[in-house]
Order: structure tokens, then C-alpha cells, then sequence
């Protein structure tokens, strides 16, 4: 299995309103770093498993509409508890959305919210 990965980053505002999240109950900011890994069985013709300027427009189309917004506003993430592994399903779910179908195996969206602790979703292909 071959795998690409890019990176990006986003920042945003957004409260998580459960009981369980504490403090992040109330309006906090985020910077997270993602990581865009498309993973291929086989490489195509070309050598390669997505052109590298591909993969990194994908992440960042992926991303745009989130980055400096408070995502409680967002109309596709109304009631929608926006952990770290919640957003990273809904970039994966609009990149793959975007890929070729049938030539890519899987991919992962990894969302880094500080050096030591991160959240990865996988989607097969």
C-alpha cells in the first residue's frame, strides 16, 4: 500500500456543550493541523499515488469554509458537537467526496489540536 499525505492548518472558534468538555463548554479557539494521507494499492502510470498540488488544493478546498469561522455558526455543522474527531469525518467525507472514485484504497484525516494529542479518521474508498 502506497500513501501521500499533506499538510494544511485552520484556525477557528467553537464551543462543545456537553457536560463532559468542561471549561470548552463556553466559546474557545483551535488551531488545529491537518494532514491530508490518501493511501493507493498500486501506483498509477505516472509513478505517483495523487500529484502532490492535487492533494494539497483537496485539503484546502476541504477546509476553507471553516477556517477563521466560529463553527457553531456553520449551516453544515448545526447541532453537531465539533470535536476533533467529528471534523476530522466531515474534511474526510468532503475530500472523498472530490477523489476519483475507484482508484484510491483509503484515506486518513489526521487533526492535530496540540504537539501531543491528535484525533485520525479513516474512510475506505
Amino acid at each position: 500500500m502506497y500513501a501521500l499525505t499533506v499538510r494544511d492548518h485552520m484556525m477557528v472558534a467553537h464551543s462543545l456543550p456537553h457536560p463532559a468538555f468542561g471549561p470548552a463548554q463556553r466559546l474557545h479557539g483551535a488551531t488545529y493541523v491537518i494532514e491530508l494521507t490518501i493511501r493507493r494499492e498500486r501506483l498509477g502510470e505516472e509513478g505517483i499515488v495523487i500529484d502532490i498540488g492535487e492533494a494539497t488544493t483537496l485539503l484546502k478546498d476541504a477546509i476553507a469554509d471553516l477556517d477563521y469561522t466560529n463553527l457553531d455558526d456553520h449551516p453544515d455543522l448545526a447541532g453537531v458537537l465539533t470535536t476533533t474527531e467529528t471534523l476530522a469525518r466531515f474534511i474526510a467525507d468532503r475530500v472523498a467526496g472530490r477523489l476519483p472514485g475507484g482508484m484510491y484504497s483509503a484515506m486518513d484525516v489526521t487533526l492535530r489540536e496540540h504537539p501531543d494529542a491528535w484525533a485520525t479518521y479513516t474512510r475506505q474508498l
